[in-house]
């Protein structure tokens, strides 16, 4: 075992000193493949990326995986309270021990100013999970937490225009306030701001739902409610959970969960691992033409080496590892290159969106992209390998 191992060093290390000795020969097409190597690696990376992006876009329009939307509502013309909805629900995920729930609602708000009380459309109600849900970005200040449900005053995230038009403005830092119109006015304070969705925008607010029971009963509905539950049990949670309601004395449809529409498919990743490939293939051509001539300039020392004892097994090994070598160190190369360039893609200006749980680099892109270097390697240095083999001893020495 000693003597194999010895052997294979050996031949690795014999391998190296001709490299360093035809350096400049295998420079160029070395330098195609440590190309493609970065090529392919990166883009390897650069899909698991694209995945996570497209994922969180989806979650964010539809909820995280996996999410039951339960729409509830009533035929009767006098529907049923909104806070007895909200205890119903509240009742059935402790029972069933689901974690992260919100409801999801739409109303109107009145804000008071100089020249009277102005309406707001874009209200919505929630909970403090509904951020969890569905990823919602929150570009200052912070989110709602189980702990503002306490406070005596309401308080708000809102976007900027809403700032803009109501608190002369001013940023979250500034830790504005507005007040709230209505029967009894109050004043609510705001706490975080989220993006824009598109340049028109008007004034939005996000309010939660127990400060709208408190302090906006007319406008708190309680008719969509969404929960995150594991995906194996998801189809049986969303039957027991419309039943629990319905025994409960509301009518209540539960949603499928969300498919994975937003998922990158196979054909696209296979179309962009085949330019990488076509591109690796192109330099292990050029490393393959180096290493023919080569060995041809090496016929006289191969049969040299031959007549003082080297097997034919022997010099196969050397010439082939020559080649496989080499591309092993184009390789660590391009990967080293590919991490670089993929750890400072700008995400955001590249996918059109932040990225909230980035992935790391993922260790499959670079064992691809080693494995290729190596496959083309042992690929361009087979038919040097197998010729010199074939070399005759007595004609060798006479060339």
């Amino acid at each position: 075992m000693s003597g194999f191992l010895s052997g294979v060093v050996g031949a690795i290390l014999e391998a190296w000193d001709e490299l360093r000795i035809h350096k400049v020969r295998v420079l160029l097409a070395l330098i195609g493949v440590a190309a493609a190597v970065t090529a392919i690696t990166a883009v390897t990376a650069a899909v698991t990326m694209l995945q996570q992006a497209m994922q969180e876009q989806g979650e964010r329009m539809a909820g995280r995986d996996t999410t039951l939307v339960a729409s509830l509502w009533s035929s009767s013309p006098v529907p049923p309270p909104a806070a007895e909805i909200d205890a119903a629900v509240d009742s059935v995920t402790e029972r069933y021990g689901i974690t992260y729930y919100s409801v999801e609602s739409w109303g109107s708000l009145s804000v008071r100013t100089g020249g009277g009380d102005q309406p707001i459309e874009q209200v919505q109600f929630v909970d403090p999970d509904y951020g969890t849900i569905l990823r919602l970005d929150v570009d200052g200040g912070r989110w709602f937490t189980e702990a503002d449900a306490q406070q005596f005053a309401p308080v708000l995230v809102v976007n900027q225009p809403f700032l803009d038009a109501f608190a002369g403005g001013a940023t979250v830092a500034e830790h504005p306030t507005v007040l709230l119109g209505g029967d009894t006015p109050v004043t609510a304070a705001v706490i975080g701001t989220v993006p824009v969705q598109y340049p028109e925008e008007g004034p939005r607010a996000l309010l939660l739902f127990d400060h709208a029971l408190r302090w906006a009963p007319d406008s708190a509905r309680a008719e969509m409610y969404r929960f995150w539950v594991p995906p194996a049990n998801a189809a049986d949670l969303g039957q027991v959970i419309e039943r629990d309601l319905v025994a409960a004395g509301f009518t209540a449809s539960v949603e499928p969960p969300f498919t994975d529409a937003f998922l990158l498919d196979s054909a696209s990743r296979w179309i962009v691992l085949g330019v990488g490939g076509f591109a690796l293939l192109l330099g292990g051509l050029g490393l393959l033409n180096i290493g023919l001539v080569t060995v041809r300039y090496r016929i006289r020392e191969i049969g040299i080496r031959r007549s003082f004892g080297a097997t034919g097994g022997r010099v196969f090994f050397g010439v082939l590892m020559e080649s496989v070598v080499a591309t092993f160190v184009a390789g660590v190369i391009g990967v080293v290159i590919a991490v670089a360039v993929v750890k400072n893609i700008p995400v955001e200006a590249v996918f059109g969106t932040a990225l909230q749980d980035k992935p790391p680099f993922p260790l499959s892109a670079a064992l691809v992209g080693m494995a290729c270097a190596i496959a083309v390697g042992a690929l361009a240095g087979l038919i040097p390998a197998i010729y010199a083999v074939r070399v005759k001893v007595i004609d060798a020495i006479r060339y």
